[in-house]
């Protein structure tokens, strides 16, 4: 079948909107420990009228199964299912002004995310106060 060009169009489009789904933090990724280097969790990003929300979705070798230094609201809540990441909205090519939530500690920072290379790796970086005063870690995405 030869390609014409309302098939070719057609085709462009599909891709390009498969590679602004891959541009943004929507998805399933694996958090890595900038620490150790091993998967940690999967957590499960989404969109809700323009602002993301994630929650944890799978664990990998942990033994805490509670949210027991948590606080508030949070506290010995199920860690899966837990929601982790609230209230970021899209500013330019970076998402930030919301709070993600480190249950190893219970402690609550803002949050700013980047996608990168095609959308593959998404750098999270938790802060208190500002920007430079927090951690990076990298997460891959979940085919």
């Amino acid at each position: 079948m030869p390609i014409t060009r309302p098939l070719l169009a057609g085709l462009v489009a599909l891709a390009a909107t498969a590679a602004l789904a891959d541009a943004t933090p929507v998805g399933t990724w694996k958090n890595v420990s900038d620490k150790t280097g091993k998967p940690e969790a999967l957590i499960q990003i989404w969109d809700e009228g323009g602002v993301l929300h994630g929650k944890l979705v799978k664990l990998f070798d942990s033994k805490d199964t509670l949210c027991t230094k948590c606080k508030g609201d949070k506290k010995n809540k199920p860690l899966i299912g837990l929601e982790i990441i609230w209230g970021v909205k899209q500013d330019g090519d970076e998402w930030n002004g919301g709070k993600i939530l480190d249950p190893d500690n219970g402690d609550i920072y803002s949050v700013k995310m980047e996608t990168a290379d095609g959308g593959q790796k998404l750098k999270v970086r938790g802060f208190m106060g500002f920007s430079l005063l927090g951690r990076t870690q990298t997460w891959l995405r979940e085919q």
